[in-house]
């Protein structure tokens, strides 16, 4: 399986970020405790971000919030509770009927292609995906790799060395490229006495990112956030399950 990079928070950091996040360490989690129009907001803009969403809540949503209310929560507590209450509903009931009325926020970060196509095959769930039109793929992650998905069988076969070379190389030509087309763009669409920097700048950004898009692989890195109901989670994840992927089948859990 593909290791997973997990972000480095402060203490500080954390004793936040546990209010509202089912998990600090792993690439799939929950949002909750937080009101729906905040996590609609947060996902809108965590699209178009090259951030994570745990850093970006921190970055720009959490000055907004009034958190004195939620000092004591921990959301990464009580989750085995609430399954068994949910089990114990359908078993001795005989009703999946309450699973219509939950929903929860997900996130699936550092995702391959394959597996947002595997999560979103059939729609049955609202979905969002980062934008490459909207941000770039130049940056690397925490541990120093670019942004694309290493199979551990391809690593380990003779194609390995060769496969992280080419596609490195990928990475680095559109890293390349990106100040070029800056600067061409800058004289081929200057900007306005009535543009302010932040509408220029959103403006330019699929101007630039678009035409890059064509350098880096089908391999990159995706991050897919949803909406699904409890039910249609159920069967997102008997759909992992099936697959003959391995990143894919292990995401259900």
């Amino acid at each position: 399986m593909h290791p997973y990079v997990a972000e480095q928070f402060t203490e500080a950091e954390e004793s936040v970020l546990r209010r509202y996040f089912t998990n600090l360490e792993g690439p799939v989690f929950a949002l909750v405790n937080l009101p729906e129009v905040v996590k609609g907001a947060l996902f809108a803009r965590y699209s178009r971000s090259s951030k994570s969403l745990r850093r970006l809540f921190l970055d720009e949503f959490v000055g907004d919030l009034d958190l004195a209310g939620d000092v004591t929560v921990d959301a990464t507590m009580g989750l085995a509770r609430a399954d068994d209450l949910y089990q114990k509903i359908f078993f001795e009931y005989g009703d999946d009927s309450v699973a219509q009325l939950g929903g929860v926020h997900l996130a699936c970060e550092q995702a391959s292609n394959i597996l947002t196509k595997v999560l979103e095959w059939g729609r049955l769930m609202s979905y969002l995906e980062q934008s490459t039109r909207y941000l770039g793929y130049d940056k690397r992650l925490a541990n120093g790799h670019y942004r694309f998905y290493r199979d551990h069988d391809v690593l380990e076969s003779r194609y390995g060395a060769r496969y992280v070379g080419e596609m490195d190389r990928m990475f680095d030509t559109y890293g390349e490229l990106l100040p070029v087309l800056t600067d061409y763009l800058a004289k081929k669409y200057p900007k306005t006495p009535e543009d302010t920097d932040f509408v220029y700048a959103k403006r330019s950004a699929p101007r630039l990112w678009t035409p890059c898009a064509g350098c880096y692989p089908r391999a990159h890195f995706r991050t897919s956030a949803s909406t699904p109901r409890v039910r249609r989670m159920k069967h997102c994840c008997c759909a992992c399950a099936r697959t003959r992927y391995p990143r894919c089948a292990s995401t259900r859990t």
